[in-house]
């Protein structure tokens, strides 16, 4: 009789663990799937100030390492990153992400008078090709916004209003970069 009720026992405490031990599992297979949104939404993600994300492509300010390693649990396949390497003098993003297993590209640039065409077919390239879910970040997304804005508009088929307002949202500030933009539309429209 005593060994009836410790197997009882145990048998009643299987079956109210197996259903916990179950949502666990669930929950952390799904937390290691990449998102894809039909529009821009904003995301989270560690400590990153500015992100959203769209179609798997994730638009961001500067991750921080813990950040990045958070991104490749959730299915991120390639960064690209719009800063120079001198602004990050103190962390090789480059070493750290292809530590991590991921593939980088550094595609840098910083003030109006480095946004050339060359710099936007680059990065529609890499919008257009590379594998994804794709995080692209500069230091605080404005520079993320006036490429966002290019692909948008040429490679996606989105309105011109629809690209400007996106790219705003994203983190777009700067006149001159949004000028930049439109003139490079104009020329490859």
């Amino acid at each position: 009789m005593r060994s009836y009720r410790i197997n009882l026992r145990v048998g009643l405490l299987f079956l109210t663990i197996l259903p916990m031990v179950s949502i666990c599992c669930k929950s952390s297979q799904e937390e290691h799937q990449a998102i894809t949104t039909e529009k821009l939404e904003p995301y989270e993600c560690g400590t990153i100030t500015r992100l959203h994300t769209y179609q798997g492509v994730f638009l961001a300010s500067q991750p921080s390492p813990d950040d990045f390693k958070q991104a490749k649990k959730g299915g991120v396949k390639t960064v690209i990153n719009l800063r120079h390497p001198s602004e990050q003098e103190d962390f090789d993003e480059r070493a750290f992400i292809e530590g991590l297993g991921l593939t980088y590209h550094n595609v840098p640039w910083n003030g109006p008078e480095e946004l050339t065409d060359e710099t936007f077919g680059k990065v529609r390239s890499l919008l257009r090709d590379a594998e994804r879910p794709i995080l692209l970040h500069c230091s605080s997304a404005n520079r993320v916004g006036a490429m966002w804005l290019a692909y948008r508009v040429l490679d996606d088929s989105a309105t011109t209003q629809t690209a400007i307002a996106e790219a705003k949202t994203v983190g777009l500030m700067s006149p001159d970069y949004e000028s930049k933009a439109m003139a490079y539309i104009k020329r490859h429209r």
